[in-house]
């Protein structure tokens, strides 16, 4: 009689096999095909991905530019000059991370450093003790930082607007004391921070690495740093959890003041002198590179890691450009060109997440 069975199609899983041979039932495990082998294009994916990627590949391709237009560039005394002079604006940048955030900006770190140099450089000059004429411009600083972060925190007033004064109060005020002259003569206890050097490493170059390697600290790792995201992210929403929100913005306004007197200190160092001219433009370079190096304006995004990145940028683009005779004047350009691209970019992300949301 025939066997008219039907053939059944494999089941999933394990098999049972059956050996007439000896007689032994054995189970076969089909290959798992979840599990997969890692591949190298995997993780270069993994890295294109990265929030950080495009500014990092910008910057390894502004080095391989400059390192073939001019031979001078890739020399260890040149790049250690780089990072010496971008330390001004590094430590400063620290202080407008937090800042912006917040969803805030600060317009006064210019005028600030430039005051706070002024006030110290005249006050040594005229027989105040070096390491309290040091104490003196942290001091002083400071107090810019808390009046900006008074008006913003208590009186609810733009910080736009609060900045932008005291941008004008602070330079009127350099103006003033100095009678338009520039400071010099200066001990070498007042300059040793922004011209010394520990070993073959410029005291600017350390002081800015310790100043970030903090702030990352305060921002990733306290309580604090969490609370400035989730202000930044929504401010009433954080009021309602708890937070108290004038607080935080008070703090972060003092802690950029902070900054800015340390930055002073260094610019001071740096040309053994204070001019009433210092600081020009410093407002710029610090929101280029800290929207550069990934912070939103919108506030609830950013990074010290980000930020630096965004310095190293600026910092190679300019002493690259100087290296090939460039104009200062399309330096500036430039920069304001690349804060234009970078709030682009960040429009177009929170477009296409307000998007998603939907």
């Amino acid at each position: 009689m025939a066997d008219h069975r039907t053939a059944q199609p494999p089941a999933h899983g394990p098999q049972m096999v059956t050996s007439k041979e000896n007689d032994v039932t054995t189970v076969a495990t089909p290959p798992d095909s979840s599990k997969t082998e890692w591949r190298p294009t995997d993780f270069a994916i993994k890295v294109a991905q990265h929030p950080r990627a495009p500014i990092v590949v910008a910057l390894i391709g502004v080095c391989v530019t400059m390192s073939v237009l001019s031979d001078a560039f890739l020399t260890q005394r040149n790049l250690t000059n780089v990072l010496a002079q971008s330390s001004v604006v590094g430590i400063a940048a620290v202080g407008a991370t937090f800042i912006i955030i917040t969803g805030g900006i600060d317009l006064s770190v210019g005028s600030n450093v430039a005051l706070a140099g002024m006030v110290t450089a005249t006050a040594v000059n005229k027989g105040f003790p070096p390491l309290l004429g040091v104490a003196l411009c942290v001091l002083l600083a400071v107090a810019v930082g808390a009046f900006n972060g008074s008006s913003v925190a208590w009186l609810g007033l733009v910080p736009f607007i609060v900045t932008l004064a005291s941008l004008g109060m602070g330079r009127g005020l350099t103006l003033q004391i100095s009678e338009g002259q520039s400071v010099y003569g200066l001990p070498e206890t007042l300059t040793w921070l922004g011209g010394g050097e520990i070993g073959a490493v410029p005291v600017p170059l350390i002081t800015m690495l310790v100043v970030f390697a903090a702030g990352h600290l305060v921002l990733t790792r306290t309580t604090l740093g969490h609370k400035i995201f989730a202000i930044g992210g929504n401010r009433q929403a954080a009021r309602l959890s708890g937070i108290r929100d004038k607080q935080i913005l008070f703090i972060v306004y003092v802690i950029a003041g902070l900054c800015a007197g340390v930055a002073a200190l260094i610019l001071v160092g740096r040309i053994g002198a204070a001019t009433p001219t210092a600081g020009t433009g410093l407002e710029l370079q610090v929101i280029a590179a800290v929207v550069i190096g990934g912070c939103s304006l919108f506030g609830g995004k950013g990074s010290m890691i980000g930020t630096l990145i965004g310095i190293l940028l600026i910092g190679v683009i300019n002493n690259g450009l100087t290296l090939l005779n460039v104009s200062p004047f399309w330096v500036q350009f430039i920069q304001g060109a690349l804060i234009f691209l970078a709030v682009l970019l960040d429009a177009f992300n929170q477009r296409r997440l307000k998007t998603a949301a939907i």
